[in-house]
């Protein structure tokens, strides 16, 4: 094991996930204790029922209608760009517990190749989603609205992307070797196993993780929070 790697693929896995949970435990503390405010910002009209407001709250948070109309080319690669990355947490959790029930139905080599093609798919949106996020903010009027930390989380994602693209389009390694590496993390005993260790593919899993990890940790410190803070936001919108 070689110090880079053990850096990027297993000592960052730990502070990247720790610095993530802490950070963000932090932040629904912070707005926990944040005292209520005795204005209301409801917006009206407003459903009347709690279904309704119910309803409002999960529209307003996922199709976000409103921005649709003042941005609607924006809201599609945002839209697009989030259900991707839905499907891409949904695949890499077999990192953690392989979809057993999934393999006993499709079989090992159905399951590689849904997972090759699902997986493709989704890290080609992401890409496209990213760099039109990144020319939207080069060039055009909206480069003078954008701030430093806008390019570093786009070069943050960008990397993820890249490598993710590179693992799953280059790369001729399946996804069990890459459970049998997770699992050793996870277990708190890093081990590369020799089909990626003796690959080209190890300095790609490396950067790929090395982003992920700089994701995590900045991740409750970024606007980035919006993600969650959205529900709150909505709630008022609606709420009495």
């Amino acid at each position: 094991m070689d110090t880079f790697s053990f850096i990027a693929s297993a000592l960052g896995v730990y502070v990247g996930l720790g610095v993530f949970i802490v950070g963000m435990s932090w932040r629904a503390w912070q707005w926990a204790k944040t005292p209520k405010s005795p204005a209301r910002f409801a917006l009206y009209p407003k459903p009347k029922t709690g279904a309704g407001r119910f309803g409002a709250l999960m529209r307003d948070t996922f199709v976000a209608p409103q921005s649709f109309k003042i941005a609607p080319g924006v809201m599609i690669a945002a839209m697009a760009f989030h259900l991707a990355a839905l499907a891409a947490f949904v695949g890499h959790l077999r990192l953690v517990h392989e979809f057993t029930p999934l393999v006993a139905v499709l079989g090992e080599e159905g399951m590689a190749t849904f997972a090759g093609i699902s997986g493709g798919f989704a890290g080609i949106v992401m890409l496209i989603a990213v760099l039109y996020w990144i020319a939207r903010r080069t060039f055009g009027p909206y480069k003078n609205l954008s701030t430093p930390e806008d390019y570093f989380l786009l070069f943050l994602l960008l990397g993820i992307v890249v490598m993710g693209d590179h693992l799953r389009f280059v790369g001729a390694i399946h996804g069990p070797t890459y459970i049998e590496w997770f699992q050793s993390v996870l277990a708190f005993q890093p081990a590369w196993p020799e089909e990626i260790a003796g690959s080209g593919e190890m300095w790609a899993l490396n950067w790929h993780m090395l982003f992920v990890n700089a994701f995590l940790i900045y991740f409750p410190f970024s606007k980035l929070t919006h993600a969650i803070g959205a529900f709150a936001t909505n709630l008022v919108r609606s709420s009495e």
